[in-house]
This record gives structure tokens, sequence and C-alpha cells, in this order.
């Protein structure tokens, strides 16, 4: 059973904080439904196949953490954490698992609201634009690498890479200048706007998945780093690549 477009899955074992986000959220004119644990988020995730998961990441049995691994094993679904710990590693460690993005407790409702709607939009879920006629956007290429903008879809020599809102975000942003290096806080700009707590290291770890990924698939020349500048696209042809 699908869920209507713009529709959240909010995950924590505090109801206080689902009953504030479910009230945030219906401001907005989105959809939630609500997960007291990690099981139940699981199956909330196969019956009603949410567009975004708001996971918490401190709770008891399953922890949010190990619900990510275990989403991305079968889903791309946006994954958005919540913690109340402001510890990099939770945040680094969080994104390295798949997830799009990282809330400190305690947290401004509208602010998780803007960051939603980011990421809703970037999907093209229901967000601040569902009212604009859609338009068709052309596949963009790179040597060995497509995009497809249309189907939040990329390609390696043909075969298809699963990757994150966020991953596919910041692909598609170096694919844009393919000769052009981008700094760290250039990136963060495109992902979220000016003003968004990402960080340096996020954007690295981004990456490295980035990396990883299209190295199992033959792409070891995706990304170039730039050393004390940033990153830009690589040659994609398949042979190693520098940095």
């Amino acid at each position: 059973m699908a869920a209507m477009p713009g529709t959240i899955l909010l995950v924590d074992d505090d109801p206080h904080i689902r009953q504030l986000l479910v009230f945030a959220f219906g401001k907005a004119g989105l959809q939630t439904i609500e997960a007291g644990d990690g099981e139940d988020a699981l199956a909330q995730v196969a019956r009603h196949g949410p567009d975004l998961v708001i996971l918490d990441i401190n709770m008891p049995r399953m922890d949010g953490l190990e619900v990510c691994r275990r989403l991305r094993a079968t889903s791309d679904v946006p994954i958005f954490f919540l913690s109340s710990r402001d510890d990099e590693i939770d945040r680094v460690l969080g994104i390295e698992l798949g997830g799009d993005d990282y809330v400190v407790k305690p947290f401004s409702p509208r602010e998780v609201v803007a960051r939603a709607m980011a990421i809703l939009r970037r999907t093209g879920a229901r967000g601040a634009s569902a009212a604009a006629p859609a338009e068709t956007v052309a596949v963009l290429r790179h040597g060995l690498l497509s995009l497809d903008p249309e189907s939040w879809t990329a390609q390696w020599h043909g075969r298809e890479v699963s990757l994150t809102v966020t991953e596919f975000t910041i692909l598609r942003t170096l694919l844009a200048g393919p000769t052009r290096i981008f700094s760290r806080d250039q990136i963060i700009d495109r992902l979220r706007g000016p003003g968004f707590a990402l960080t340096d290291r996020t954007i690295d770890s981004h990456v490295r998945n980035l990396r990883r990924k299209f190295a199992e698939a033959g792409g070891c020349d995706l990304v170039e780093t730039r050393a004390g500048i940033g990153y830009r696209l690589g040659a994609c042809s398949g042979a190693a690549a520098p940095g």
C-alpha cells in the first residue's frame, strides 16, 4: 500500500516529540505516520512506503542506526536522523550508513520541517513547488556516468548505482560543472541553502560513500579531491583517480 506523496514516518520512542512533529508537519500540509520503536518503524516502511523517515537514534531494543542499516539493505527512502547527543561521531556514522540529514535535540520544529521539505522537493514528493507543472529534464552524462534527474537514478556504464538523496544531489552538483572545483561550503549551500548546520566532515562522508559505491561498479575515477580546496568531478573513464 503506497502512501500519498509527502508522507513522513516519524520514529521516536518519546510520544511527546512525535506529537510535536505531527502538529508541525500538519501545519505544513504534510501527512505523517508514527512508530514508537525500530521494529515498528521497519514494519511501517514496508506497509506504507513513506517519502521520508525521521528517525531517532537513541531508542531501546533497536536504535536508529540499526534501523538505518536494515532500511538501506532494501530501500533508498531518505532518512533524517534525530539525536539527543551532539557527538560528531554520531553524525558521521549516521551519514556513512546512508542518512541524508541530522539534527540534535532539543530542536526547532520549524527547522525540522524546513529540512524535510528540502529533501522532499529534491525527490519530487509534495513540497513547496508541488503545484508547478513537471518539466522533462534530460539525462546528464559525463564519461561512463549518467544521471537521470527525472527518476533520481544513477548509472555507471549502464549499471545502476543506488544512491541516497544527498549523494545524488552532490553528484548532480559536480556534474553541472565538470571542470569546476567546488568547495565544501559551496556543496553545503547547494544541498541545504546557507546557514544549515552541515559540516565539512559530513560532506567528506557522503563523498566517501559515493566513491565506494561507484568503485564497486568499476568507477574508480568518479570524484577528485583538490587538497585544501574541495572536490570536482573526475574523468569518469574507469581509470584510477588521483587523490
